[in-house]
Parts: C-alpha cells; sequence; structure tokens
C-alpha cells in the first residue's frame, strides 16, 4: 500500500470518529426538535431505540465516502457536508430496521434489533411491536430528509440532494422487493443476484452517499453520473460477494458471528448459487437440504463447508470479488483527468481493501 493509500484510510478514521461524536449530539438534541404529546411514552422510546441502533457501531463508510467525495472537487470546506452525512446514515438506520424485520434478526450490531427490542417490550403484544419497529424505521426515513432540508446551503444544491436521497429510498424498496424474490426463486441467476446488489446495496451504499458528496461540494452530478454508477455497481458486486463468502468461509471470532447464516436463513447468495450450481449427487442433496433449515447444526455448516472447498468454490467466488474490484479501480483511475488527484487515489484503492477485508 502506497503512502496516500495510507493517508487515505487514517482520513477514514478520521471521519468516522468525529461522525459518531456528531451523531450522538445529534440524537441527544432530538427529543427536544420532534414534537410529541407529553403524556406519550411511545414516542421517546421510540427515538430511543433508534439512537442505539443508529450509535451503537457500523463503519461509517457511507460518512467517508460523502467526504471523500467531496474532496474530489475541493479540500475547502463544504457547507452541507455534515448534513448529508447525518442523512445519509439515518437512511441506513431505516433501512436496518426493515431489514430486522423482515429477516426476523433478533441482533443488529451486537445488540437487540429494534424489532427484537419492542417485542421484549411487547411479549402479550406482538402486533404492537411490529407495528412500532415499522413506525420507527419509516420515521428514521423521514428524519433522513428532514435533515437535509434544514442544512444551511443554496436552494438548488439542497433540491439536487433531496432528489438523490428520494431515489435512494425508492431504490432500497426495490432492492428488498428484488431480495425476497431472488429467495423464493428455485434458481435465482445471476444476473438476477447482480440486481439485487445493485439496487439494494451499491445505490443506498455508494452511489448516494458519493452523489452527495459531490453535489454539497458544487459539482454538476450530471457530467459524471454514469461513471460515479458504473463504479458504485462494481464495488457493490465486489463487496456483496466479500459478504456472502464471510458468511460462510470467514473466520468467527473475526466476523463476530456464526458461520452459515445465509444458509440457514434460505439466503440465495453468490455463495449459495455457485454451491448448488457445482455440485450433483450427495452433495447437491446435502446443500440443498440445509438451505432455509434454521436448526441446521454447525457440523452440517462444517460440511457444506468442505463441500465448497472440494469443488473449488472459494477460488471461484475469490476470482469474482476480485475481477469486479479491479474493474471498479480502473473506473476511478479514469477520474484522474477531472477530478483531485490526491482524493482520487482512495477510490482507486478501495475496492481493492474489499478483497481482504475479514469483516
Amino acid at each position: 500500500m502506497n503512502s496516500s493509500a495510507l493517508t487515505a484510510l487514517e482520513r477514514l478514521s478520521g471521519h468516522q470518529q468525529r461522525f459518531d461524536a456528531s451523531f450522538a449530539k445529534y440524537f441527544a438534541e432530538l427529543s427536544h426538535e420532534v414534537s410529541s404529546p407529553p403524556l406519550s411514552r411511545f414516542a421517546p422510546r421510540c427515538l430511543e431505540l433508534l439512537a442505539e441502533v443508529s450509535l451503537r457501531g457500523g463503519k461509517r463508510m457511507r460518512v467517508a465516502l460523502v467526504h471523500e467525495a467531496a474532496r474530489l472537487v475541493t479540500d475547502d470546506e463544504v457547507p452541507g457536508i455534515e448534513e448529508a452525512a447525518l442523512s445519509t446514515e439515518l437512511l441506513q438506520t431505516h433501512a436496518l430496521v426493515l431489514d430486522d424485520i423482515i429477516d426476523d434478526s433478533p441482533v443488529r450490531r451486537g445488540g437487540p434489533s429494534t424489532y427484537y427490542a419492542y417485542r421484549s417490550d411487547f411479549p402479550e403484544h406482538p402486533q404492537t411491536a411490529l407495528g412500532l419497529a415499522m413506525m420507527a424505521g419509516d420515521l428514521a426515513g423521514f428524519l433522513a430528509m428532514r435533515v437535509l432540508l434544514q442544512a444551511n446551503i443554496p436552494a438548488e444544491r439542497k433540491l439536487a440532494m433531496l432528489d438523490v436521497q428520494y431515489a435512494m429510498t425508492t431504490d432500497t424498496v426495490v432492492g428488498q422487493i428484488l431480495d425476497l424474490e431472488r429467495d423464493v426463486t428455485p434458481a435465482p441467476d445471476e444476473e438476477l443476484l447482480d440486481a439485487v446488489s445493485e439496487y439494494k446495496t451499491s445505490r443506498q451504499a455508494i452511489f448516494a452517499p458519493m452523489a452527495l458528496g459531490l453535489l454539497a461540494a458544487g459539482e454538476d452530478l450530471t457530467k459524471y453520473e454514469a461513471n460515479v454508477l458504473r463504479y458504485s455497481t462494481l464495488a457493490g458486486i465486489s463487496g456483496q460477494m466479500r459478504d456472502d463468502y464471510l458468511d460462510l468461509f470467514g473466520d468467527t471470532e473475526t466476523t463476530g458471528k456464526p458461520s452459515g447464516g445465509d444458509v440457514r436463513a434460505g439466503r440465495h447468495t453468490y455463495v449459495l448459487r455457485a454451491l448448488l450450481t457445482a455440485t450433483s449427487g450427495s452433495d447437491h442433496d446435502t446443500v440443498q437440504a440445509a438451505l432455509g433449515d434454521p436448526g441446521c447444526t454447525p457440523q452440517t455448516i462444517d460440511r457444506i463447508r468442505d463441500i465448497a472447498y472440494r469443488h473449488g468454490v472459494h477460488a471461484q467466488l475469490q476470482d469474482a470479488i476480485e475481477r469486479y474490484a479491479e474493474a471498479a479501480s480502473a473506473e476511478a483511475a479514469s477520474w484522474h483527468s477531472h477530478w483531485r488527484e490526491e482524493a482520487v487515489t482512495l477510490f482507486e484503492y478501495l475496492p481493492q481493501w474489499n478483497t481482504q477485508r475479514s469483516h
């Protein structure tokens, strides 16, 4: 790794630390800004749970992308950049809360998911718990827009940034629909998996933060939107493949979760598609029988992992991860002609870093 890349990664850590402090401050002040009847107990609890899941962690990569995209254009202080980062993370909270409802996930970022926190609050009223969790997710999405509306930036720039976020909420919902479609399709093809990745991950996690940063810095997004979307799509597919890879092949102590979660949940990921395509006979039957079985034992997951190794699925996936990462880096390399060289270096390196990450 060259010195420019090291400096860029140090900046990423700085973005995370500064943002965590401002995010905590935002939630501390939010209860005074959101109007609710004084007698309501549920409204303050909703804000409390949103703060908990939002502040509990995450890499804050979206925040870093907002700031680093602005640095492609200028090294000066950019008005509205903090609001853009807040909006991005609030929209991520919105997606996580709804994800956990759809997946019936008890844990998020090392603590109870918002849905399961409400289930604990209302063990005798499951429909109330479900409804409150849905409302909490919706509230996070509305707050993401409110933050941008309150930003002290020119109206035209604000409208363009809001347009990006509204488009992303639509794309995220489409991504969730595609995600559900993928998992009930007996043998989804790679095009469907790529579409899930693009709409559920690439656009929301990479394209939108970059677009917000560029717009905040005064860039004309229409000139480079296709380039940024191409980069986001390639890097997003590589990242999703890596997530899928780590679910089966990652070290559980490093990832912080048991292996085979996607198998037990019945998710037709890139790894599962490769496994089912590569196997036949008893190996295929073993994988098929475990898919969607929440009681699937660690021993069965170990057996599936061994099957994957024997059929070269791990090497096949790693090759694909690296291929998409290299294509994303090549796209970023083409930006040197019109954006600041130092800032471009980070975007060249990020997809390569993804191929090596262990969690």
